[in-house]
């Protein structure tokens, strides 16, 4: 018989609380900055999707072929009974990793955002009868403390969102995943891989327009929660390949000169014209780096695979 429970580890308000935060933080900095976790209201989470099937944008296809292909070799290396997703959102491509572990007992979903885990939890568990879910409301870049489920236990970071940390904060958060698990235990990691710079650009900064609206989401998210005055039209998009730090970064350029109002913070904003508010970091990945990574927060990684271009990597690192 399968179960069903929801667990909330965030406040009711800590999420307009660190938007408020936020927001204070990174429009009084120079240069100014707003974490990329604010484009996911309902409006921003329709426009990802979309972004997932242009042609341009190729790790949503990318890391689905390599689950396809590899799911049964992460179900016999890992012997999952318990499997926790990170940033699960619809749960969509855990599915593939949910048929191929035959021993899976619990799926553990966490996310920020209630709806989205009510909905997947109950469409999950009207497929799979056997299953239990227990989804936490949570933040897991805060710190997260997982219910008692079976071992050993599989923690699925996917999407290449890991990319959208800077280094000392994926130190940090990779510390954190390790502190959960114990021995034999496994994370499974989506990274997007270093490549073309015209690749990488075009998948940000696509023809039809989408990304950029994507990335002006932002601004219509502070203005209903804040107050704000922003109006996304002063603003171009702007998609950057830093090929030092072998990242992208997502900008938001002001076309002219201008002040922006946010009553909630009683604050104003100047901007000067062509002055950019950086939105996103987005980084991308070489098999080394990663291994590197993980040793240094005391996992072992042990399997590396790529699709057939080798745009994208799933790696398999073990808790020793």
């Amino acid at each position: 018989m399968s179960t069903f429970l929801v667990t909330r580890t965030l406040p009711e308000d800590a999420t307009e609380a660190a938007l408020r935060a936020d927001v204070l933080h990174g429009l009084t900095r120079t240069p100014k900055t707003l974490p990329p976790k604010w484009f996911y209201d309902a409006h921003g989470s329709e426009l990802f999707e979309k972004i997932t099937e242009l042609p341009e944008y190729y790790p949503t296809r990318a890391e689905r072929e390599i689950l396809l292909a590899r799911a049964a070799e992460i179900a016999s290396a890992t012997g999952a009974r318990t499997l926790v997703e990170l940033g699960s959102g619809s749960s969509d491509k855990t599915r593939h990793l949910l048929d191929a572990l035959p021993a899976l007992h619990t799926y553990v979903p966490v996310d920020v955002s209630e709806s989205a885990l009510t909905q997947a939890g109950q469409a999950l568990i009207a497929e799979r009868p056997s299953l239990a879910v227990h989804a936490l409301i949570a933040d897991f870049t805060g710190g997260l403390t997982l219910p008692g489920t079976p071992g050993p236990r599989l923690v699925a970071f996917l999407g290449g969102t890991i990319g959208n940390l800077l280094p000392a904060e994926r130190a940090t958060f990779l510390a954190s995943v390790r502190a959960l698990l114990s021995p034999g235990d496994a994370l499974l990691l989506g990274t997007d891989l270093v490549k073309d710079e015209s690749v990488l650009v075009d998948a940000y900064d696509d023809a039809a327009g989408v990304t950029a609206a994507f990335n002006k989401n932002v601004l219509s998210v502070v203005n209903r929660e804040l107050g704000a005055d922003f109006d996304p039209d002063d603003f171009a998009h702007v998609a950057l390949w830093d090929a030092e730090e072998e990242w992208i970064e997502m900008r938001l350029r002001a076309r002219s000169r201008l002040t922006v109002k946010i009553p909630a913070l009683d604050l104003a904003v100047d901007f000067a014209a062509g002055e950019e508010l950086r939105t996103e970091v987005s980084a991308k990945f070489r098999e080394e780096g990663v291994r590197g990574e993980m040793a240094a927060a005391g996992l072992e990684m042990t399997h590396w695979w790529t699709d057939q271009e080798g745009r994208f990597a799933l790696s398999l690192s073990m808790a020793r």
